[in-house]
């Protein structure tokens, strides 16, 4: 992680939503994700976008800049589900001069689902900026009491997630320098299909042998033998509570202004 994207991430996570506990954070956004799925109404899921991408620009310390660039992929998603509903659902032809045929119903049903995606990607986007791996995992044990064989598993696999994007560089930029050395007509400064394939094999073996060596520290730090205590821990106060209550309240509010 270069400079500037760790500065960004600490002040996501020194923010107000940064500061809440992540169990709740957790419980919150596959309760809203969920909520979003029940819905089909436009004007609700629009209301509810609308809130969240507010309440995370005022709580969670994200430019809009930013949060618009990383809502990119999920509404090049939602817009390939528009497509496919338009074109493939039964309705009403809206322009039958065209050599396929789009239908009213499906748009409007593409669009509900383009807008679920997007709640759940805003709702994802701001969970990953304010959230510490580190703390989430402890606050799984003490709170979710999820047990800390899968807990510190899945904060190991995260920090292996994250060399990833290096050791991809430093692979293909290894490809480059041995290009460099090869006969002039086969030199370049991209790599190509068969070279990104070795690249991706290559990366793939260093993962697995590192997830090799993970596991068996793991178990040779005695992860799975009897309770353990923690430095630190994260505690669940009452702000967290009235966080939840305000989510919950502003989701009901949200479910009756749309459908009046």
């Amino acid at each position: 992680m270069n400079g500037a994207a760790a500065s960004r991430a600490l002040a996501g996570r020194d923010s107000w939503l940064g500061q809440r506990c992540p169990t709740v954070l957790l419980a919150l956004l596959v309760l809203v994700s969920a909520v979003s799925v029940l819905i089909l109404d436009i004007r609700t899921l629009g209301i509810l976008y609308g809130a969240l991408v507010v309440g995370v620009l005022a709580t969670a310390r994200i430019g809009v800049r930013r949060l618009l660039l990383a809502q990119i992929p999920f509404a090049g998603f939602g817009l390939g589900v528009v497509m496919v509903n338009a074109l493939s659902r039964p309705g009403t032809e809206l322009w039958p001069h065209l050599p396929v045929r789009v239908s009213a119903e499906g748009i409007a049903i593409g669009i509900a689902l383009a807008l679920r995606t997007l709640v759940i990607g805003v709702g994802a986007v701001a969970f990953t900026h304010v959230t510490e791996p580190k703390r989430l995992m402890m606050s799984l044990i003490r709170h979710a009491h999820v047990s800390p064989c899968y807990a510190y598993a899945l904060l190991a696999g995260h920090r292996l997630l994250d060399t990833l994007p290096a050791q991809w560089r430093t692979l293909a930029q290894a490809r480059l320098i041995r290009r460099a050395n090869a006969p002039r007509g086969k030199q370049g400064r991209r790599l190509t299909l068969r070279e990104h394939a070795s690249c991706a094999f290559a990366l793939l073996v260093g993962a697995i042998r590192s997830s090799e060596r993970i596991a068996f520290t793991l178990e040779s730090r005695g992860l799975a033998q009897g309770p353990r205590t923690m430095w630190k821990p994260v505690t669940c106060t009452w702000r967290d509570g009235a966080m939840a209550v305000a989510v919950l309240g502003a989701m009901a509010a949200v479910v009756v202004l749309g459908r009046g």
